[in-house]
């Protein structure tokens, strides 16, 4: 596992590295605050873990950085480039270097994987009908799904399947940073294990990099350079895992040390 530099310690990060910039972010829903004062850095080519307690607002942040949801307060830049003061045109192409593959894969039903991976190319590119259908048949073999796959339906696929073509799908535009909301969520432990070792393998192939909104203890121990912890509407805590592991904060303490935690938990590690 590889150690990035606390964006929380320090001077903070090279900003040259930051590839997504969050600063000040506030988000309430009427008399409701989900966000205060949010500072959040990914930098470029790592694979960041974002967990926090359910409700905690995990999911608004998310929609918020992707500008589907609005914020009372704070900027976001990506690239370097402030969201808020763009051009249209540069939001354009700010979003086409953006993939997101939503929980539950949120594939359209009445479209084939084919049709669904072609949905961003059809938005945002002007190409022939055969090149499209070679570049989704392309991504549907890079995120590791027969040929034959092109073809079904989304009730045709199984938990895993769905997943790999959401993916495809993120993978549409060739994205320099993807979100995943939830990826492993609903697949059997071998599944799971098959898609973090798609995802590190993507990222190492592809430059990519990762912004992964999870539960799941294995993805957080075995794929994650660093972690975000999002608690009291902010981040508690960003760092690797061993810094997770060091931390005296209760909830943190108890995720990562807890009962389901402690066979992934190197012994020494823990309390120490």
């Amino acid at each position: 596992m590889s150690a990035h530099p606390n964006p929380t310690a320090g001077n903070g990060p090279d900003p040259a590295r930051c590839i997504l910039e969050a600063r000040n972010i506030s988000v309430a829903f009427g008399s409701h605050r989900v966000l205060e004062g949010l500072n959040l850095d990914i930098l470029r080519g790592e694979i960041l873990g974002f967990v926090g307690a359910s409700g905690a607002g995990k999911s608004v942040l998310l929609r918020t950085i992707l500008q589907l949801s609005g914020r009372q307060g704070g900027t976001i830049k990506i690239l370097g480039i402030d969201y808020d003061s763009a051009s249209p045109e540069q939001r354009i192409a700010l979003d086409m270097r953006l993939g997101v593959l939503f929980q539950h894969g949120a594939l359209f039903s009445a479209l084939t994987v084919l049709e669904n991976i072609q949905v961003p190319m059809r938005e945002y590119l002007d190409l022939p009908k055969k090149l499209m259908d070679e570049l989704a048949l392309l991504k549907i073999e890079l995120v590791g799904l027969r040929p034959g796959a092109a073809d079904l339906y989304p009730s045709e696929l199984s938990g895993g399947m769905t997943k790999r073509a959401a993916l495809a799908r993120a993978l549409a535009l060739d994205p320099d940073l993807v979100f995943l909301d939830e990826p492993t969520s609903g697949l059997d432990p071998i599944s799971a294990a098959e898609f973090d070792e798609l995802i590190t393998k993507l990222r190492d192939t592809l430059g990519l990099t990762v912004y992964m909104v999870t539960h799941d203890l294995d993805s957080l121990f075995s794929v994650c350079d660093r972690i975000a912890v999002l608690g009291n509407r902010r981040i508690a805590l960003a760092g690797t895992i061993d810094d997770m592991l060091a931390s005296d904060d209760p909830w943190i303490k108890s995720y990562f040390q807890g009962k389901r935690a402690r066979s992934l938990v190197r012994p020494e590690k823990i309390g120490s």
